[in-house]
């Protein structure tokens, strides 16, 4: 099932433009249609409320304001440097007999055994590729994490996907692991270090002035010679 959320055509465009829809809560949307591309505008509340409701990756039915219903998918988005706010919208027009490639994200589902003995789980992949028919465009992958074991690690061919859901990645891939933190090893403290190495060059000075003392002097050994 889709979401449906109304669009209006654009007549104007530019960044005068565009800064003007914005402070009306408007955001400015590019449509890439089957057959057309057209500018327009979105309600930034309603285009929200549809991320949050079905998230990014979500068949959605544009109704354009006086032309037929289209049914798109999020191309891309670009928000605010600073601000949570979206400021531009791509949307992407498919077929519904036809695969397309949506990043999904990826959701932890449960604790993991493993926690409770002190590990940590590590989540690799936040999202992952797929290809399927746009109706079978899945919201989230849930991986249950409540069988995994201190030490062990998910791939993507330990995920239960849906019917008609292929995964681009390589199945040996990693998505999440558990595992003990890496403890470092404690260094000397800084008096420490100046006291080692003040012993390491004594001990080089105590050698030199031994060394010195065994070898016999040239001076000396010419005169007895003589």
């Amino acid at each position: 099932m889709s979401d449906a959320l109304s669009v209006k055509i654009r007549e104007k465009t530019g960044k005068s433009a565009a800064r003007e829809l914005r402070r009306n809560d408007e955001i400015p949307a590019v449509l890439y249609g089957l057959k057309d591309n057209l500018s327009l505008s979105v309600s930034s509340k309603e285009f929200a409320k549809v991320l949050d409701d079905k998230g990014r990756s979500a068949l959605i039915d544009l109704k354009v304001e006086g032309g037929k219903q289209r049914k798109v998918i999020l191309k891309e988005t670009q928000t605010h440097p600073l601000k949570e706010l979206y400021v531009h919208v791509d949307f992407l027009e498919v077929a519904l007999d036809k695969a397309v490639k949506v990043s999904v994200p990826v959701n932890l589902v449960g604790q993991s055994p493993g926690e409770k003995q002190g590990g940590i789980v590590n989540h690799i992949l936040k999202t992952l590729e797929a290809e399927c028919l746009p109706i079978n465009i899945p919201q989230v992958f849930d991986v249950d994490m409540s069988g995994v074991e201190l030490g062990q690690v998910v791939h993507v061919s330990d995920m239960q996907l849906p019917e008609g859901v292929k995964v681009l990645q390589r199945p040996t891939e990693a998505v999440a692991s558990v595992h003990l933190a890496k403890v470092e090893e404690e260094k000397p403290a800084e008096g420490e270090e100046e006291a080692v190495e003040g012993e390491v060059e004594g001990e080089e000075k105590d050698g030199d002035a031994a060394a010195e003392e065994k070898a016999p002097k040239k001076e000396e050994s010419t005169q007895k010679e003589g």
